[in-house]
């Protein structure tokens, strides 16, 4: 998508809101990103500019947002426009939630895991107490309007965390997704041949998401590897990809051990990592700590418990696998075994 594709693409979601009633709060980053300086349906806005961080995706960050639509007296009819990685549209679409008790927004996803995780599904939030995304609301998005051309900034190890959430999305569809990310080459990293997966992915999610908005039954399958992986992202500090990739290892380590899942696709998960991701760099020692962190996770239904979504086979996901304290630390022996 070019800078003049994405103005088209925005414009119909424009008309029929009042000029000063539209604002966008954007990552300080791409300030002079071309597809940003290029589009002119973003030009002679009002523009909040943030520095986003894991670690300030924060309610004092929101408040800064509520204050920004404030002072340009927008009203429950303005639009925001969120631009920007997944904290930043998680941020921007909690503010829109509750400002005035609900306003519409768009997200524009400008990384690979923004694009396939967090900007869609209309999950918003921020981190609390240490707790991941622990704070938040449902509110779907206007829309969500997707420019490749913004991955071509990417570094890495950002283009590897959002390629770990297409992997994932790939294990819970089946096997023809699943076997097409594993043919795509991680070495060259290039987003023409990459388009046409993320396209796959985001029909998937939204396909899942449309049965079930509020994550009362199968949306849960879209939590594969997370319950793990926000556990260790809590402890290594890790990119959220990152973390989600070693969370489906262990994962994937009970669904072979538990429900009799192949042991195919948990080898072929683990030698991505350690030719890509590399191996965690956590010990038995931190079990303690990565435990209590898990009876901690949102998606828990009750206080003790650990739930987890798991998998029969590739395409195969089961929800709501509540799991012992035993069987996680044998999961992360193994995993830190590795």
């Amino acid at each position: 998508m070019s800078c003049e594709t994405l103005n088209s693409a925005l414009l119909p979601h424009l008309e029929g809101v009042e000029k000063d009633q539209i604002c966008v709060v954007a990552d300080k980053c791409l300030i002079r990103h071309p597809v940003w300086t290029g589009a002119q349906a973003l030009q002679n806005r009002p523009v909040l500019w943030l520095e986003v961080t894991e670690e300030n995706k924060s309610l004092e960050t929101v408040s800064r947002i509520w204050d920004f639509l404030f002072e340009h007296a927008i009203t429950r009819r303005g639009l925001l426009i969120c631009i920007g990685g997944g904290a930043l549209t998680d941020m921007g679409g909690f503010a829109a939630a509750t400002y005035k008790r609900g306003m519409s927004y768009i997200n524009v996803p400008t990384t690979l895991l923004a694009m396939i995780d967090a900007a869609s599904g209309g999950k918003t939030g921020i981190n609390y107490r240490g707790i991941k995304n622990s704070i938040g609301a449902f509110a779907a998005p206007r829309a969500t309007i997707l420019c490749p051309e913004w991955l071509s900034t990417l570094s890495p190890q950002q283009f590897l965390s959002g390629f770990a959430e297409m992997l994932k999305t790939g294990l819970i569809d089946g096997q023809a997704l699943w076997n097409g990310l594993l043919q795509y080459d991680l070495d060259k990293m290039d987003t023409a041949s990459l388009s046409p997966l993320i396209a796959d992915c985001m029909a998937v999610k939204q396909r899942i998401v449309a049965q079930d908005p509020q994550e009362n039954g199968i949306r849960k399958v879209l939590n594969f590897g997370h319950t793990f992986g926000h556990a260790l992202e809590r402890k290594m500090q890790v990119p959220h990809g990152y973390a989600v990739l070693y969370g489906m290892i262990a994962e994937l380590y009970l669904s072979v051990t538990r429900l009799g899942c192949p042991r195919e696709p948990l080898q072929q998960l683990t030698r991505l990592m350690l030719q890509y991701y590399g191996k965690p760099q956590c010990k038995c020692s931190d079990r303690d700590q990565l435990l209590a962190l898990m009876q901690q996770d949102k998606k828990n239904e009750q206080a003790a418990q650990i739930n987890c979504t798991l998998l029969q086979a590739v395409g195969t996901p089961l929800i709501n696998q509540s799991i012992s304290a035993s069987e996680a630390n044998e999961a992360l022996d193994y995993l830190f075994s590795l």
